[in-house]
Parts: structure tokens; sequence; C-alpha cells
């Protein structure tokens, strides 16, 4: 079998709805309307670090303070329903930062019309990466705290931006697994970016096919050439491959 053979094979065999219960994808699967499947999303994703089992159980506090209706919330949110969200925290993400996300979200569906319309309206080079420097832009364009902007990765400042990545696959890719939402229509997924981590980077550079060392924006750049030869159309589906191999499998 060839290396796209071999690829192909094991995103399909990974890319099934088991996936979804060990994944911190499981949290928007909980819901049904777009704004809350999206919204979930990008604050699972945003924290989308370290332990699974520990980011998917501090998702559902987060869930839990939101009422479990987060568009509902962040819309209509007065200070007062805020402070039971400074005891939360997350590795280096706190009470603080989701109250920061919170009121920067608010402004998002107030005023530009939600994520989707910000991603999508600046899309660049056939590529996501200046539509994630656009929505960091507007989410800090409120006051807000210095400290919190670390906790969304620019890809012009040289990160890899994963999570974004991560997130963006969940919102924008649509199959009939039944894992990813493909909940936005207005990009297409041949745009996306595979989410580059220890696991996909490791497993990336063990099968030859990246060569850079650092998983930063230059090695998505250069793992995004190569898997857009694999599958034009559909490139981040080889996630489920480089991801799954590696948290699964000894290569």
């Amino acid at each position: 079998m060839d290396l796209k053979g071999y690829l192909d094979s094991k995103a399909d065999e990974y890319n099934n709805k088991s996936f979804i219960d060990r994944d911190p994808i499981q949290i928007p699967h909980a819901y049904t309307s777009k704004e809350d499947i999206e919204i979930s999303g990008f604050l699972t994703a945003t924290i989308a670090w370290g332990n699974r089992k520990s980011i998917i159980n501090n998702s559902n506090k987060m869930m839990k303070l939101f009422e479990n209706e987060p568009y509902n919330f962040i819309v209509n949110h007065t200070e007062k329903d805020l402070k039971h969200f400074i005891k939360f925290v997350h590795r280096t993400f706190n009470g603080f930062d989701l109250i920061q996300f919170v009121k920067s979200l608010k402004n998002i569906y107030k005023n530009h019309s939600g994520l989707e319309n910000i991603f999508s309206q600046n899309i660049k080079d056939e590529a996501m990466h200046n539509s994630i420097h656009q929505v960091k832009k507007i989410f800090f364009e409120i006051e807000h705290l210095k400290r919190t902007k670390k906790h969304i990765s620019d890809p012009y400042k040289g990160s890899a931006a994963k999570r974004i990545n991560m997130f963006l696959r969940w919102m924008v890719r649509k199959d009939d697994k039944g894992v990813d939402f493909g909940i936005w229509k207005s990009i297409n997924p041949k745009f996306l970016s595979c989410p580059l981590d220890i696991h996909s980077g490791n497993i990336a550079r063990k099968l030859g096919i990246l060569n850079r060392k650092q998983n930063d924006h230059k090695a998505v750049l250069e793992l995004d050439k190569y898997l857009r030869k694999l599958d034009v159309f559909d490139p981040a589906k080889y996630d489920f491959a480089l991801f799954g191999i590696g948290v699964n499998e000894k290569l």
C-alpha cells in the first residue's frame, strides 16, 4: 500500500462515531443549534491542551456555567451573571480569561454577525491563516485583559494555531461519518489546515511528510502543501490519521 492509501485507510479507521466518546468534540455534540455548537466548540477548543479527560471535564464545567445554553448566555448575560465564573480554571486559562471570552464573543455575535462570518470573510491565499489572524484582532478590539490574548493563537506570529485549526475542522468538514459537523457552509474544506500538535507532528515526521522540527506556522505550511497533494478537496481529514496513529499505535 502506498502512503496515500495508508493514510486514507487510517483516516477512515479513526473518523467514526466511537472517536467522539474519547475526544473533546463530544462537548459541541451535546447541542443542536448552530450557535450553541459553534460557541461550545470554540470554547472547548480554546482549552484543548493537556489531558483529554481533563479538557472534557473542564469544558463540561464551562457549559454548566452557561446553564447549557451558551449562545443565549453569551448574548444576554449581565455582569452579575459572571460572578460565578471567577473560580473556573483549566491550566493557565482562568475565570478572568473566561469572562473576557464571554464579552468578546458577545461583541462578535452582536456586531460582527458571528464567528462564521469573520472566518469566511477573511480567507486569503486559499487558506485560513489570515482568518485566524483577523479573528484574534476582532476578538480583542474591545477593552480586554492583556493576559487573555495568549489564549488565541496567531499564525502570523509563528504559531501553529492547533486549537483553532481543530475547531475549524469541526465546523467546516462535512462527510457521512458523524464526527465533524460541517455546519459552516460558507467555507470550503479545501482551505483547512491539519491541526498540528506533538502527536500529528511526530507521526508526520516519521512518515517523511514533514521535515521541519518545530511545530509552528512554517511546519503547518509545509504539511498543508503535502496533504493537499493527497486530497485537494479535504486535506484536514488526515488529522484523524496522524492523530489517531500518534495516540493509539506504535509506528
